[in-house]
């Protein structure tokens, strides 16, 4: 059997300070994962598996290259969390996994089926590609030399999952073992102790590949070469992975959708399918540039809306043609605009910043001597502001239509042409025009344009 790692999320010291997680009035993230590792640990040591605990006084990088330093490719590596929300109604446990793999979609769905077993209470969210999340990966996902999972084991801002996390420590410590231990037979079966790794075909802009990829620890890998060929200079990016075998380099072939590479898998052909910059129907170097045309149409909008939010179209099935029209009229990305509404508004379920009844999409603040968010008459008013408020960023073109948005004199014009420089200004998250180019990249995706 291979070795298991178990972290749990947070603890460690960040710009110097001890990052203690989700803070409640009662409790911190990283004292309830901690407490729950350390019943999973000996639990898994009492059944025979060789078990290691991530130290806690370390930082989010110095834990990769704890485990790194001593993983190997039959052992699995995993990382416990808990979810906190802007609305106490969010509930339920999710594991999380790299995208693009279906192996480690199916062990996922292992570990989160062997927690609810022992929890029933607990809802579940399911097993979710990491591009689910804010920035659209994880780092502990994408970045251990041996299969890795993360597990949100609940919400500690709903009433009902705190109590579990607090209350049922021990069955839910019982139930991640019974998981764990079920994935990491999995691993060691399958996994090659050797030098030889299968190889697979790679597709790019729909020909086939001369040379072969590889397949290690599930992820499909190509060579650097092909990289190279396709305008992508990795010469500076240290935290991509490189594996020599047989002297040749190979790099994770998912690590290439940051740069705007679509990445997908054929199972009938074991073939890893990409599509470069060069096919793209969405021009890469403009894909965030907030003043441009959008791509979608407004099913395409829609539908990816409803895949997140099931009854977000009930209430809301014009505003993607509210922000088509609107983009179009101002020469805003209505694309982008559509993905900063599903960060503010949590895919229209409200209960953060703006409320449903505000008509205010992209929690845009109160003009002076207000009190709370700016509020609008409807829906497409509350559109037109979150893109005046937009272009008053991202250009110094005069507005088309009258100024409906409250706040469009006090910003310096032009200062933000890239989503990027929103981060700070817009949001106080340094990270927030990342996960606004996240979610654009998810929708486009989905959408068949990436």
């Amino acid at each position: 059997m291979g070795q298991i790692f178990i972290s749990a999320g947070h603890g460690g010291w960040e710009n110097g300070a001890i990052d203690p997680g989700f803070v409640t009035t009662e409790t911190t993230e990283a004292a309830e994962m901690m407490r729950i590792r350390d019943l999973v640990v000996p639990e898994l040591r009492s059944r025979g598996f060789e078990v290691l605990a991530v130290p806690d006084d370390l930082s989010d990088e110095q834990s990769l290259s704890w485990i790194n330093a001593r993983c190997r490719i039959t052992d699995v590596a995993l990382e416990l969390h808990a979810g906190a929300a802007s609305t106490a109604v969010t509930r339920g446990a999710s594991v999380f996994f790299i995208a693009n793999n279906e192996t480690r979609k199916t062990h996922a769905e292992l570990l989160l089926l062997a927690l609810l077993r022992r929890v029933p209470q607990l809802s579940s969210r399911g097993a979710r590609p990491d591009t689910t999340t804010g920035i659209g990966s994880l780092t502990f996902t994408r970045r251990i030399n041996c299969p890795s999972l993360l597990m949100e084991v609940g919400y500690l801002t709903n009433p009902d999952d705190l109590g579990l996390i607090q209350n049922r420590r021990r069955d839910m410590a019982l139930g991640i073992a019974d998981g764990t231990a079920s994935w990491s037979r999995a691993v060691a079966g399958n996994a090659s102790t050797g030098q030889t790794f299968p190889e697979i075909s790679i597709s790019i802009n729909g020909g086939i590949y001369s040379e072969k990829g590889v397949i290690i620890s599930d992820n499909a890998y190509i060579p650097i070469d092909l990289v190279d060929q396709l305008n992508i200079d990795l010469s500076t990016a240290t935290e991509i992975r490189r594996v020599r075998y047989r002297n040749v380099v190979y790099v994770k072939a998912i690590d290439l959708r940051n740069y705007n590479v679509s990445i997908g898998w054929d199972a009938s052909t074991r073939t890893v399918t990409l599509k470069s910059q060069g096919a793209l129907q969405v021009c890469s170097g403009q894909l965030d540039r907030i003043m441009g045309k959008g791509n979608t149409h407004d099913v395409q909008l829609l539908v990816f809306l409803k895949a997140n939010n099931e009854s977000a179209p009930d209430r809301y099935k014009d505003l993607p043609r509210f922000y088509r029209e609107e983009g179009a009229i101002e020469g805003v990305n209505y694309d982008i605009a559509f993905c900063q509404m599903c960060i503010e508004t949590n895919f229209l379920r409200f209960g953060g910043h703006v409320n449903a009844d505000s008509n205010n999409f992209g929690g845009i603040g109160s003009s002076p001597g207000s009190t709370g968010g700016a509020e609008f008459r409807d829906p497409r008013i509350g559109v037109r502001a979150q893109i005046q408020h937009l272009k008053a960023y991202a250009s110094t073109e005069p507005l088309t239509q009258e100024l409906v948005d409250p706040r469009f004199g006090f910003v310096r014009r032009g200062i933000a042409p890239l989503l990027g420089q929103l981060s700070g200004r817009w949001d106080a998250d340094p990270l927030y025009g990342d996960k606004i180019l996240a979610v654009l990249r998810r929708l486009y995706e989905a959408a068949g344009l990436l």
